[in-house]
């Protein structure tokens, strides 16, 4: 088990390497989470590190040995292009994604939140690219605690237009199209877990049983319709989200 000393020099390293975009070999043993508490506890000891708020999640829903959840720290959440991305061999990769965004606290209490609740104090809903980048050189290497250690691949959010909440809350499948100058990709897009708000439901409750809780004006995303896109620089391109609209965006590379 993991001590204080040894979480906190985990989270130093890991914010030390998002902030300067650079990755590099996996934690050292003596700080290398080997479960899940582990990993969440790496997480948000890296939080503090940072000094950055938590502006949103990431969360997916959960398997039997794994959670799915990343904080989106607020520097990292953008709504104009150019948005700037930590970017390798010239390229982003982005999933397309839809956000909600809350419009009323779910605290921590006693008692656990229903559904009704939680559809309640989602405000509105926005087309999305989650950001992805790994703060280690070799991912496939590392184990599940530390990718959750690191927050699962996010770099940040990139926020598109508002779309109509209850088209959205029911958008199991959507026709995804990514356009890059005169070629048009169709992809077949499906949301990993049927429903989108579901993780949502999933990530309330988690954060209440942790004596967490959501804020107004965070952002949740819960899962990519189309898995890993490969994006240029400095190159327009739209994603199409079935009969949702398009997002533009444009993307430049940070120094």
């Amino acid at each position: 088990m993991l001590d204080d000393h040894a979480i906190h020099a985990a989270a130093q390293l890991l914010a030390q390497r998002r902030l300067a975009g650079t990755p590099g070999p996996r934690l050292p043993l003596s700080c290398r989470p080997s479960s899940v508490d582990e990993g969440l506890a790496i997480q948000a000891a890296t939080a503090a590190a940072l000094g950055d708020g938590v502006g949103g999640w990431k969360c997916g829903l959960p398997s039997a040995e794994r959670v799915v959840i990343g904080p989106i720290y607020r520097s990292v959440i953008h709504d104009a292009s150019p948005c700037p991305v930590w970017a390798g061999q010239g390229t982003v990769r982005a999933e397309p994604e839809l956000a909600f965004v809350l419009g009323r606290d779910l605290p921590p209490r006693a008692t656990p939140y229903d559904e009704a609740e939680i559809d309640a104090a989602v405000a509105e809903a926005r087309l999305a690219l989650e950001l992805i980048d790994c703060r280690y050189d070799a991912p496939d290497d590392a184990g599940f605690p530390e990718l959750l250690a690191d927050g699962l691949f996010n770099q940040g959010l990139l926020l598109g237009p508002r779309v109509p909440l209850a088209y959205a809350r029911r958008a199991a499948d959507l026709a995804i199209t990514l356009r890059q100058g005169g070629e048009v990709s169709p992809l077949a897009g499906r949301h990993p877990a049927g429903l989108p708000l579901a993780p949502l439901y999933w990530l309330a409750e988690f954060l209440r049983g942790r004596n967490m809780g959501l804020q107004a004006g965070q952002v949740v995303i819960t899962g990519s319709y189309a898995g890993v896109l490969t994006l240029p620089l400095a190159q327009p391109i739209e994603i199409g989200f079935g009969e949702l609209g398009q997002l533009q965006a444009q993307f430049a590379a940070r120094v």
